[in-house]
């Protein structure tokens, strides 16, 4: 069992790639044929993902001349040499199958977008929670009591 476990611990990629469900992705997925080998790019709809450890997929929804086609694709193949991010999506299910179903605008899912703000604040937080923990505990029992003494002079 344990020999089993190291060899699919070998054959998963370290960093299979940062993109969830209702994300739209450019799947770059390697061909070969005959002797050439060339990488075919793969864009559409994330609407589900199936599985854990080595046989993880997750499938791909694109409209291809009026005509939709799913594609599934394995997160660990070898063959799948780069996922990358178009747009962000937000969905609050886990898998998107409804799609099939909808058409035209009904279809859309909504951008998740990201505030400016957000994305400037979450490092500042961070370097600021490690030089608070860096700080000597004089100087955060001072800064509360400022604090405290403050509130009480407005109240």
């Amino acid at each position: 069992m344990n020999e089993i476990m190291a060899i699919e611990a070998a054959q998963m990629k370290s960093d299979p790639g940062n993109f969830k469900i209702g994300d739209t992705v450019k799947v770059h997925f390697k061909i070969i044929e005959g002797k050439n080998e060339r990488i075919q790019v793969y864009e559409g709809l994330v609407i589900a993902m199936k599985n854990s450890g080595l046989g993880k997929t997750f499938t791909v929804r694109k409209i291809s001349y009026g005509v939709s086609v799913e594609r599934v694709f394995p997160i660990h193949s070898p063959k799948v040499v780069n996922v990358e991010v178009m747009r962000r999506g937000k969905v609050r299910r886990a898998k998107l199958y409804y799609i099939r179903d909808k058409i035209g605008k009904g279809a859309k899912i909504k951008e998740l977008i990201i505030k400016k703000s957000d994305r400037k604040q979450a490092p500042k937080a961070a370097v600021a929670a490690a030089a608070s923990v860096e700080a000597a505990p004089g100087a955060e029992a001072a800064a509360a009591e400022q604090q405290s003494a403050g509130e009480q002079a407005q109240g």
